[in-house]
């Protein structure tokens, strides 16, 4: 095992009650982070905060905070900005930010995009990881082309990548 996911901590809380979450997610989302890590070479020790919610709650935080009133598979809250982190002082790690992950939403993208629920958790936490890390996708571009390369990266890395049907069908799913 390598020195980076003992210096991790992923703190992840189950806050809906509609899905039951199932047996090794909580150990995929794990792997999820500590597989971005390494990529991107973040030394030190890091903390990240993974909430599992439903499609109120999702909906809520994300009318709250990006204006917009419908509910989305994830969100992310980084808590650093160009590569400088608050640290804990009880633990000397950068923390990292927030992950908001929708459980319903996951369900349905999986069924949607014909892969398992533990491929689409995998995929948003990585997705989020590299909002954390300052990678962005909105704008479109070169930056939505990097990112989503080191999406594909991480995913193949964990043994979690595309398959077929996962192709999106126009550039506005991307």
């Amino acid at each position: 095992m390598d020195n980076n996911s003992n210096k991790t901590k992923v703190i992840i809380s189950d806050r809906q009650k509609v899905i039951k979450i199932p047996t090794g997610i909580r150990l995929l989302i794990r792997r999820c982070c500590n597989a971005v890590l390494q990529l991107e070479k973040i030394p030190g020790s890091c903390e990240v905060s993974v909430s599992f919610v439903d499609g109120d709650e999702i909906r809520r935080l994300n009318s709250k905070f990006r204006g917009k009133d419908y509910p989305t598979d994830v969100l992310s809250f980084p808590l650093g900005v160009d590569g400088n982190y608050d640290v804990n002082p009880a633990t000397n790690a950068k923390q990292l930010g927030d992950i908001v992950l929708c459980v319903p939403i996951a369900v349905e993208q999986a069924k949607k995009y014909g892969h398992s629920l533990q491929r689409e958790i995998g995929y948003l936490t990585v997705h989020s990881m590299l909002h954390l890390l300052g990678y962005d996708h909105e704008q479109g571009g070169i930056e939505a082309v990097r990112m989503r390369e080191k999406e594909e990266t991480v995913m193949v890395s964990l043994g979690l990548p595309r398959n077929g049907s996962y192709v999106p069908e126009s550039d506005d799913e991307l």
